[in-house]
């Protein structure tokens, strides 16, 4: 199970909207001084993301959750998202190559591959979006914080 801690930013109804900041995998590193990644990743934009979640209990604005997905999850999103584009591109360029003979046939191939291989991940991506397997659940939620007056 992947997990992530995001913040609450609303909760009406049984629907709670977390807010979950992307973090840079190298801020710990031993050489992050000199590390390129770090400093591009410091150049690109800030990723937020916003989910909506259903749960009964009430959140109050600012209250961490913690997050789950489970890995199956990701990794048929990432074989849908890769995978699949890729082999249409193999399959359709070696296909249109081996039938017509040119290059200029397989690279013809290769794009109608693509676009085949994307329409097919789409389909397949909408399909399984109804599965619990591809949505983060809440694990554990945080105490809220409780401000005193006079501090």
């Amino acid at each position: 199970m992947l997990r992530e801690w995001a913040t609450v930013i609303d909760w009406q109804q049984g629907i709670a909207t977390l807010r979950c900041e992307q973090q840079a995998g190298c801020s710990s590193c031993q050489s992050k001084a000199s590390c390129g990644t770090r400093v591009l990743n410091k150049l690109g934009p800030q990723v937020i993301h916003d989910l909506k979640i259903p749960i009964e209990q009430p959140l109050a604005v600012g209250q961490r959750v913690e997050l789950g997905i489970p890995e199956s999850g990701v990794l048929l999103s990432a074989l849908l998202v890769y995978m699949v584009p890729l082999l249409g591109i193999l399959l359709c360029s070696g296909l249109f190559y081996y039938g017509l003979g040119s290059d200029i046939a397989a690279v013809i191939g290769a794009v109608i591959g693509g676009a085949l291989g994307f329409a097919v991940a789409r389909f397949y991506a909408a399909k399984f979006s109804t599965s619990a397997s591809v949505h983060p659940i809440i694990l554990q939620i945080a105490i809220p914080s409780v401000s005193q007056p006079g501090n």
